[in-house]
């Protein structure tokens, strides 16, 4: 065998350590190692937790350095979807811009859309002219997706810390609000629902009378869901005092939503910087001042009742606000006078008819705005909305073309994951599980 020395490649990146003492386990070292481990003075493990589902919640991955049962270092990494969502959107135009970010937090699609919308708008200066009834129905659309997500939030929270009917009865009740998003954009999720200039539909019919419905059934079903783990023993034991992180922790690490709110502190951007009309609503900022797991859980349940005040108000407002969904300005409202057809597939037959046959004008804007898009005046806009996880912003950037020059995203998951050592060294690696879940993480936002 040849002793020749490969000393070309550094397969253990030794020469790149950053930190403590590295052994090059090329052999015939065995009394190095041992005196390294002797001067450590304490046994130290290093282990990747995740990515898998559901206790990492997909595809994050932690790297721990435990001592014993005792989490003294930890590690996240994140980028392992590489969706090119933001970077894709440079190459649609405005409006298709919403079928690519509806995608990135695929638990709240619809908060997605409207951060990006209001962004847009702010760009065209047309925020003073979307129809009344569109924002009802964003309100609307974005407080039930708030529900629906929250109830994910819990269902997976059970389910890893080993409450299995926590996570049934969730999505039990997570289905009957996709129904409903079903029944109003066509879709589960994923919508596109929301578009610059208000909604791609108005409400069909019989919509609201299930979404009444909805109302009445949910308030038991959460209730079953608090009787479930408030004064669960177990899950008290799990939550309580554990991943504690106060206000100036969250403040240091820029956390936003249900973990600042569990401090005690009510900042959420819909009273503090009201969009879509939320200054009009009658609803309270939901707070606890545990500053741990079970106060973030408690938040979110609460949010979920007063996100079903909203809904009710937005009801009883769609009553008598009557008109369209649409922007007015056809050089901008897309897709132009959309009617289902009969089939349930397309256009409708008078629809077609009035571009082909009665309104040249009418079918050069439907082309035009099918093929091209408008254009946007040159500049950039950034709006935050409250999601379900926290502050989420679009940065959009036109350079006066008809496609966005930049779009970038403030996703709250990416931002939240930052308190993970904070909240878990020094903890049990039993207690990492229960850290990540009372953060909501979801991936598709963080890696876009």
């Amino acid at each position: 065998m040849s002793s020749t020395k490969y000393t070309e490649y550094d397969a253990y990146a030794a020469e790149e350590a950053a930190e403590g003492k590295v052994f090059d386990v090329g052999g015939q070292d065995w009394d190095q190692v041992v005196a390294g481990a002797d001067d450590a003075g304490d046994e130290r493990l290093v282990i990747n937790m995740g990515p898998q589902h559901p206790s990492t919640h997909g595809v994050l991955r932690l790297i721990l350095t435990l001592d014993g049962e005792t989490v003294t270092e930890a590690r996240v990494n994140i980028g392992y979807l590489h969706t090119g969502i933001e970077k894709n959107m440079e190459f649609r135009t405005w409006t298709q811009g919403t079928t690519f970010c509806t995608r990135m937090d695929y638990l709240a699609p619809l908060f997605n859309e409207t951060a990006y919308c209001l962004s847009v708008e702010r760009l065209l200066g047309i925020t003073d002219q979307v129809p009344e009834r569109a924002q009802i129905i964003r309100v609307m659309m974005m407080e039930l997706n708030r529900i629906s997500s929250h109830l994910v939030a819990i269902a997976t929270f059970g389910l890893e810390l080993g409450a299995t009917t926590v996570m049934l009865n969730g999505f039990i009740e997570r289905e009957y609000t996709l129904d409903l998003f079903e029944e109003i954009t066509g879709l589960r999720m994923n919508h596109a629902y929301i578009r610059p200039g208000g909604v791609s539909q108005d409400l069909p019919s019989g919509a609201t009378s299930k979404i009444r419905d909805y109302l009445d059934r949910m308030p038991k079903r959460i209730q079953a869901l608090r009787k479930l783990l408030d004064a669960n023993p177990v899950f008290l034991a799990r939550t309580k005092d554990v991943a504690y992180l106060d206000l100036t922790g969250c403040m240091a690490l820029g956390i936003t939503g249900p973990v600042l709110r569990a401090t005690g502190l009510p900042w959420d951007l819909r009273k503090s910087q009201p969009y879509c009309g939320y200054e009009t609503y009658d609803f309270e900022v939901a707070t606890q001042d545990t500053s741990d797991v079970y106060g973030r859980y408690l938040v979110r349940m609460d949010e979920m009742e007063q996100s079903l005040k909203i809904v009710e108000q937005c009801l009883d407002r769609l009553q008598t606000a009557k008109g369209p969904v649409m922007i007015e300005d056809k050089k901008i409202g897309w897709p132009a006078q959309l009617a289902m057809g009969a089939d349930g597939l397309g256009n409708s037959p008078r629809h077609i008819a009035h571009i082909m046959g009665t309104s040249m004008e009418a079918l050069i804007h439907h082309f035009k705005l099918v093929t091209e898009g408008f254009r946007v005046p040159a500049g950039q806009a950034y709006v935050p909305i409250e999601s379900p996880r926290g502050e989420l912003a679009a940065h959009v950037v036109s350079d006066g073309g008809t496609r966005p020059f930049r779009a970038h995203f403030r996703d709250p998951s990416f931002v939240n994951l930052q308190a993970v050592p904070a909240m878990s060294e020094g903890g049990m690696i039993a207690d990492i599980i229960a850290a990540v879940a009372s953060l909501d993480p979801v991936m598709g936002g963080v890696d876009r």
